[in-house]
């Protein structure tokens, strides 16, 4: 008997879903990829994470607006202890270093903000500075990175020194700078930039580093 093409698919199955199936000329299947990436494993989440490209980046961002409200508790999960490092992998849309990992802590059980700084390749590191930050919930079920602001105590064990962002190199990078992040699925969130309340054409994703 032969096998026709039409019956060798459908035994086959239906093709893998990847990243580009959600992002349709007519917009972004954002609960399609919220449900995709839960069902993945830690390093194909990832992977996929970094390998959102900037136009993805910054469709998704607005397509998340008011689909998954997010709280702190997005970035450092309760009950993880104050203090311990809770890292994300990054993505951005600037093409000179696009990968890199936020790191985020509670400072103390309960509370209203988390503390966090930026961890860059070694090789840029030492120039563009750990732009350290804080992090609380805004209105609209959104979270706001806060470069205007540092921790106010000693860094966590382990963590850079705290300096200002109007420091050195880090005044071109972080100074003056606010991010806007939505909620897309139980690890990943999206943001945006902008400096003094200028939006700014700068936008990455963010994947939780747990199961």
């Amino acid at each position: 008997m032969q096998t026709t093409e039409s019956s060798q698919q459908t035994s086959a199955g239906p093709a893998p879903r990847t990243l580009e199936t959600f992002f349709r000329p007519d917009g972004v299947d954002v609960p399609g990829l919220s449900a995709w990436l839960d069902g993945l494993d830690a390093p194909a989440r990832k992977a996929a994470t970094v390998a959102m490209t900037p136009r993805q980046q910054a469709r998704l961002y607005d397509a998340a607006r008011g689909f998954r409200p997010l709280g702190i508790d997005h970035f450092v999960p309760r009950g993880v202890a104050p203090l311990p490092a809770v890292v994300h992998t990054g993505k951005t849309s600037i093409p000179i270093v696009s990968r890199f990992e936020k790191v985020f802590c509670a400072p103390e059980a309960g509370g209203a903000q988390l503390w966090g700084y930026n961890h860059n390749p070694r090789s840029i590191q030492g120039f563009t500075g750990p732009g350290y930050f804080v992090c609380y919930a805004i209105a609209d079920g959104e979270v706001l990175i806060d470069y205007t602001q540092v921790p106010p105590g000693p860094p966590p064990e382990g963590w850079p020194g705290i300096r200002p962002n109007s420091a050195g190199f880090s005044r071109f990078i972080y100074d003056r700078t606010q991010d806007t992040m939505r909620g897309v699925s139980r690890h990943l969130s999206v943001g945006r930039a902008a400096r003094e309340g200028k939006l700014m054409d700068n936008w990455f994703v963010l994947c939780r580093q747990d199961g």
